[in-house]
Parts: C-alpha cells; structure tokens; sequence
C-alpha cells in the first residue's frame, strides 16, 4: 500500500504557472538588453534569436543539435539553441556571437579566426567561436588533442579544423 499523496509545502511563489499553449509574453536577457516578445512555448532559443529579435548569428544546421551551428551561451554554459527553449531561458543571460564584440573591437577569438583563417564559408562560424571562447574560459585547451574533443560537437564541412584549432591556441596563448 503507497503512502497517502502529501500535498506540496512550497511556497506559492515557487509553483511554475501554466504557459500555452497559445503565443505568451516572453523576456529574454540577450547580450545585456531585455527584448519582450510573444511566441508559442514551445519555440526554440534558436527561433526566437533569429526569427523574433533578428539576430542572426547563431545558425540553423540541423536543428537536431548535432552540428553546434546554433552554439549560444546560457548563463556563460554552452548550449544548442536548437534544442533550448525560449520560454526556458527567461531570467538567464543568453549571449550570441553579436554579443562578444566590445563595440567596434572585436573579441580576441574572432580576430584570431580571420588571422589564423579559421573559416571558408564561414556558415558553421558563430557556433565555433562561441564554442571556442567557451571551451578556453572552461580550461580545456592544454593541447591539440583536448581542443578537438572539446571542439567535437561543432562540425566543419569546410574542413577548417587546423585554423580552428591555431586561432584557439593563438588565444590561449596570449592570455
């Protein structure tokens, strides 16, 4: 015999109200402005950065997360935005590839991938440079070795890998 159901003792503040399934108002933290904007709940992070607030870095690939074209960061993490909802990233801070620039200057990593030539046609681009300026921020760039397994979830149908992984040395060797 199961014990008799106890009802929840968490605050009132802490239940999570129902969303949907119809378009809702959502804010996201993007780059350090607030955009508000409705979508369905179920939209994707990707979606909503490209098709709602018009920032077009991150790349639709596959959108089945196995390319990492979409590559964002949530809270400084990387994530797929493909594979992230919107409406979960409410209260977090997401930032793009448009977001690392400090205005006209551009971030070290994205220097060093147009010295290094660290692209061709540049589609899978954003995705590598914020999965690369994650992976140096996280450690884990002590060779080539790890830089490629780190790296592994960003495909290059270029081939562009050993300019990848020199703009990433480059940096890595800088700091």
């Amino acid at each position: 015999m199961s014990a008799p159901h106890t009802p929840s003792r968490a605050p009132a503040a802490a239940v999570l109200r129902e969303r949907g399934p119809d378009p809702v108002k959502m804010t996201l933290s993007v780059n350090g402005a607030d955009h508000t904007f409705e979508a369905e709940p179920r939209v994707s992070l990707l979606d909503a950065l490209r098709e709602r607030l018009d920032m077009t870095g991150a790349k639709k690939g596959c959108d089945q997360g196995t390319c990492g074209a979409c590559t964002v960061w949530v809270d400084g993490r990387r994530v797929l935005a493909c594979l992230t909802l919107a409406i979960a990233c409410e209260d977090h801070e997401v930032t793009t590839v448009e977001g690392l620039a400090e205005g006209d200057e551009l971030h070290p990593m994205q220097s060093a991938f147009i010295e290094q030539d660290a692209f061709q046609c540049g589609y899978c681009t954003p995705g590598q440079i914020m999965s690369a300026v994650g992976l140096l921020k996280e450690g884990h760039a002590s060779d080539d070795a790890e830089i490629r397994e780190w790296m592994s979830g960003n495909i290059c149908r270029c081939a562009a890998y050993p300019h990848i992984r020199a703009a990433i040395r480059a940096v890595r060797d800088q700091t």
